[in-house]
């Protein structure tokens, strides 16, 4: 073992693994900064929809008064819906539908709601279908109180993800492609021997005696 790493080709790995592991940081940071960043911003206009409606209700406004007449289809369109249920978690008016009727939503989310108040979450009411969405409940005050719900698909936000994997996935190859024959041009130049040991063939004596 001593003598592996003692070859010029063990040294060119020791001196490679301090890039490897520099070169795969910066790029899960990046990776994980930039899918963030990607996945926080996919709550931004839910976030305004869902305080908004709960605002109106808690005016006076009539829940068919603020859901719209158009039903969204979750699992094709990547429009914006809302749902609005009372105090107890129960459906009163809804703007989406999946498979013919509206989605159920996952058991304890009104719990959730009741203690923490508003939650951000990914929703997957049909995950066999691909049929994922960025939702926030936000809690309803006043004389009617309940929660309002405000979805929108991840279709698109999950694309550029893929996109984000792949283009990070190159960049961190080129970078390991990069240290590694910088190592190798490294350890070339300090003992001039190749990767397998074997110095660089010295030139034939010439013979001036002609």
């Amino acid at each position: 073992m001593r003598n592996i790493l003692a070859s010029p080709l063990g040294q060119i790995v020791l001196h490679w693994l301090p890039g490897l592991v520099l070169v795969t940081m910066v790029a899960g940071l990046v990776y994980g900064t930039a899918q963030h960043s990607l996945r926080a911003g996919a709550d931004d206009p839910q976030i305004q929809l869902a305080e908004d409606t709960a605002a109106a209700l808690a005016g006076g406004q009539t829940p068919q008064a603020v859901i719209p007449a158009t039903k969204v289809n979750m699992a094709a369109s990547l429009a914006p819906y809302l749902m609005i249920f009372d105090a107890q978690g129960r459906l009163i008016a809804s703007s989406v539908q999946l498979n013919g009727g509206p989605p159920i939503l996952p058991s304890g989310v009104f719990a959730d709601a009741r203690q923490r108040g508003e939650l951000r979450f990914t929703w997957s009411p049909d995950p066999q279908a691909g049929v994922r969405s960025a939702v926030v409940v936000a809690p309803v005050t006043g004389p009617a109180p309940g929660f309002v719900l405000a979805g929108r698909s991840l279709r698109e936000v999950e694309k550029r993800e893929d996109d984000l994997l792949w283009l990070t996935t190159v960049a961190w190859l080129a970078g390991l492609g990069l240290t590694g024959v910088a190592s190798g041009l490294l350890v070339w130049s300090r003992t001039g021997a190749g990767p397998l040991g074997r110095p660089p063939a010295a030139a034939a004596p010439r013979d001036d005696r002609a």
